[in-house]
């Protein structure tokens, strides 16, 4: 592990993929909830359909800042279904009646994984000051609320507000001003390899991946010095 804990002054955090899913990709969660809710595409298929998803919400403001995590869930889910309906893959009847069945799996799931990083927010904030830094709709504030985890940050950076997006090492420095400190002093917690540790890492930050499944094969084959699997290894190696 190549972390100089005796230098840290503050934390970073990222939040969708780190905080709440483990450290897993969300495409991976969400397909595990189309298995449960016996919605017969291959994954293939599928990841077409959360491309199209993701693409169409940077395209168009369908989430808004009063959304929670659930009414988040429910529009993504939804724009997918459509798009698999749209594409012959899905019976458009049962868009609507399906779309809340995976939300509501995928909620459960990232409410349980917040509820095990609480513990570890809660110990790390009564020693360092905590940013969260994320990519998200415009909401995430809403969301962080909805999970009770809002209070645990001094400052929430959120691309959608601030126009600047990861990997663009522009919205970590905006998170190192935010804590008032070096680069050196901070350290970034995140679940990507290419949007977190890379860009923390040019502008002198220290890092811990969180590393679980990701999108590529590529990134399920990236190394590096500090690698962890849970959340709860940032308590012990920060405690």
């Amino acid at each position: 592990m190549d972390l100089d804990v005796t230098k840290i002054k503050g934390v970073i955090f990222d939040y969708g993929g780190t905080l709440d899913t483990g450290g897993d990709h969300w495409s991976k969660v969400i397909w595990s909830a189309y298995q449960k809710a016996d919605i017969a595409v291959d994954e293939a298929t599928f990841r077409e359909a959360y491309v199209f998803a993701e693409r169409e919400l940077a395209r168009t403001r369908h989430i808004l800042p009063e959304h929670d995590f659930s009414d988040l869930l429910l529009i993504k889910m939804r724009l997918e279904l459509q798009w698999l309906s749209e594409n012959g893959h899905f019976p458009p009847a049962m868009v609507e009646d399906k779309a809340k069945e995976v939300a509501g799996y995928c909620y459960e799931s990232a409410k349980s994984q917040v509820e095990k990083a609480k513990p570890v927010l809660d110990a790390l904030q009564k020693k360092y000051p905590l940013v969260l830094v994320s990519n998200f709709y415009g909401n995430v504030e809403t969301v962080l609320k909805d999970f009770g985890i809002d209070k645990f940050f001094k400052k929430v950076i959120e691309s959608a507000v601030v126009g600047v997006r990861k990997p663009d090492p522009k919205i970590f420095e905006l998170g190192v001003k935010a804590l008032g400190l070096k680069p050196e002093e901070t350290l970034v917690i995140g679940d990507s390899y290419g949007k977190d540790i890379v860009p923390a890492e040019s502008l002198g930050c220290q890092v811990l991946w969180i590393k679980g499944e990701g999108w590529t094969a590529e990134e399920d084959a990236q190394t590096h010095p500090n690698i962890i699997s849970d959340i709860a290894e940032v308590g012990s190696l920060l405690g």
